[in-house]
């Protein structure tokens, strides 16, 4: 177990996908725990093997360690694995699949009705394919909330308005996927504009109706701090011999268990990330598995109340649930702070807008233009072009987390943001609101292109010839050139509304085509660092405070980059054992 640990910790580390780092951690965490849950129920079965309730104990703990094996060899695989019958474990037919990260929620169901809302507003069309997925989306929305309004924790008031918001949603629906017969194409564009919105409002008040009626739910478990209190309890009588104390506290778990593992299910319905997604999924499993061999291990202790193993396999199991509660606790922190914008949920847009006549800008800025709807559709696409390459940026960036101050991925995050603004400025949405201010973020990015051109050739310096350098410089040398091309772009006057859209819309592509470059040189200093073994260090902790502008030597002895031989490497052979031929 040790040196799987070490193994798993290894590959966690490598694992790219978001979905997997977390499956795998919580794969880990799991088998950490199981460890010893499965040493007490075998103890305790070894000396009483007559008991049923120990031998369905510690089956019990075999399984789950089993199922969070399964999941390591998912995250190896990446979702991929060859069935063996001796080798995985079969899923009984009530079990949840391996892979949690595919399970629909309703935080989930949401953001892919959502998704197709924004589809149906860029294509202003509503064909019979795309109405059978918008409802059936809507009908599952619909059984996930069931999860809130069955509850008998759900105050009546929060039940009839996550009812009410529903209502509104069918309604919404409805007007959307009605038949477009008797309509002009102008005035049924307008219409499904006016209703995605709407639909789209109604459907952001439910999750956050949602979001309310589970934090409270959550608050008022902990706030009561029942679980502490039972699990004290029994432990104390389990430890006096005070058997039907045992008992009767055995009974007050069984039902705080299920409230627990309800709550747990309401905040895993609201996980707005993969991460917390994947923790709150597992949790709830976790404690739905739990709750029966704690009542097992309470069993087998009744039978035998003089038996010291039994007791201190209960006290194990009661620890166990104490700390899956814990990291319950710690969980819907998170979720409470995602919910509310304290955590960047998701892409946070980058807001340092500079001013007319700073960082290179135009002094007489062209006449604001605020583009209509017509308009941003015709530039949906290369918007969305653009956004995926802020992702790819991104998740190239995300690689190099451990380096805080390296300046390539400071530069890179910086201008993916810069980047999704001018996405959401395509839909509408987002701080640029006018063309001038569109113009001004385009230059401003320009500039940091080129600024992250020079710190990306002074790392070349550092990488030996190679095809990997080759590769680097070839790319870097497109930089400058699509920096200028962007910057003639922005400077460029135009009259009128028409010649205004050409402009947006080329300046757009050459972004898209600019940020495409960014991508390709992210990928190729990571592929150099990590193969040259190339130490980073920031301009803050190498040079004290010094200008952003300020121009580096071309000493060796100076640069921000150096290579250091890797830890990974093993060490020289003993100076005997190397022959004149080795030499």
């Amino acid at each position: 177990m040790v040196d799987l640990a070490h193994r798993s910790g290894d590959r966690q580390h490598d694992l790219k996908s978001e979905k997997r780092k977390a499956q795998m951690a919580v794969a880990r965490s799991s088998l950490e725990r199981q460890t010893m849950l499965l040493l007490t129920s075998s103890k305790t079965l070894l000396r009483h093997p007559d008991d049923q309730a120990a031998l369905q104990c510690r089956d019990g703990v075999f399984y789950q360690i089993r199922l969070s094996l399964q999941l390591i060899s998912l995250c190896v695989t990446d979702g991929v694995m060859v069935f063996d019958q001796n080798r995985y474990i079969t899923l009984q037919p009530n079990d949840e699949p391996s892979d949690l990260g595919m399970q629909l929620t309703a935080s989930a169901a949401i953001r892919q009705l959502m998704e197709m809302l924004e589809m149906v507003r860029m294509t202003s069309t509503v064909g019979s394919v795309v109405r059978e997925r918008l409802v059936s989306a809507l009908d599952s929305l619909c059984e996930m909330t069931q999860d809130f309004t069955d509850s008998a924790y759900t105050p009546h008031h929060h039940r009839e308005q996550i009812l009410d918001f529903l209502e509104e949603c069918r309604f919404e629906m409805s007007n959307l996927i009605q038949p477009e017969q008797d309509q002009c194409e102008s005035l049924r564009s307008e219409g499904v504009e006016v209703t995605v919105e709407r639909l789209n409002r109604r459907l952001k008040d439910l999750r956050k109706q949602l979001q309310i009626v589970a934090m409270d739910q959550i608050s008022d478990v902990f706030r009561s701090n029942d679980d502490q209190t039972i699990l004290s309890s029994m432990k104390a009588c389990s430890i006096s011999g005070d058997i039907d104390g045992v008992e009767k506290y055995l009974e007050k778990f069984r039902e705080h268990s299920e409230h627990i593992q309800e709550v747990c299910r309401l905040l895993h319905h609201i996980s707005l990330n993969d991460h917390l997604h994947i923790h709150t999924g597992h949790s709830e499993r976790n404690l739905r598995a739990l709750a029966p061999l704690t009542l097992l291990a309470g069993r087998t202790f009744c039978i035998h109340p003089s038996s010291r193993i039994a007791r201190e396999n209960l006290e194990v199991f009661c620890d166990t649930w104490a700390h899956n509660v814990n990291e319950l606790s710690r969980l819907a922190k998170e979720s409470d702070a995602a919910a509310s914008g304290r955590i960047a949920a998701e892409k946070q847009a980058y807001m340092s807008l500079p001013r007319p006549g700073k960082h290179g800008t135009t002094q007489k800025p062209s006449k604001p233009i605020t583009l209509d709807v017509e308009d941003q559709q015709k530039m949906a696409k290369v918007g969305l072009e653009m956004k995926l390459l802020t992702s790819e940026v991104d998740a190239e960036a995300e690689k190099w987390d451990e380096y805080a101050e390296n300046d390539i991925v400071k530069k890179a995050k910086a201008m993916s943001s810069m980047a999704y603004n001018m996405y959401l400025f395509t839909r509408g949405d987002g701080p640029l609101k006018t063309t001038h201010d569109l113009f001004t973020q385009a230059e401003f990015f320009a500039e940091q292109a080129n600024k992250m051109y020079k710190t990306v050739r002074e790392f070349s310096y550092e990488v030996p010839g190679s095809p990997e350098k080759n590769d680097l410089s070839a790319t870097l040398e497109k930089i400058p050139i699509h920096c200028q091309q962007l910057q003639v772009l922005v400077k460029s006057p135009t009259v009128g509304k028409s010649a205004t859209f050409s402009k947006v819309d080329s300046v757009i592509q050459e972004t898209k085509n600019l940020m495409n470059e960014i991508a390709k040189l992210v990928t190729a200093c990571f592929v150099c660092a990590t193969k040259y073994e190339i130490e980073f260090r920031g301009a803050s902790n190498s040079r004290g405070a010094l200008p952003e502008d300020y121009q580096q030597r071309s000493s060796r002895e100076s640069t921000l980059w150096r290579r250091t031989p890797s830890i990974r490497r093993t060490a020289p052979p003993p100076l005997h054992a190397i022959s004149t031929q080795d030499i």
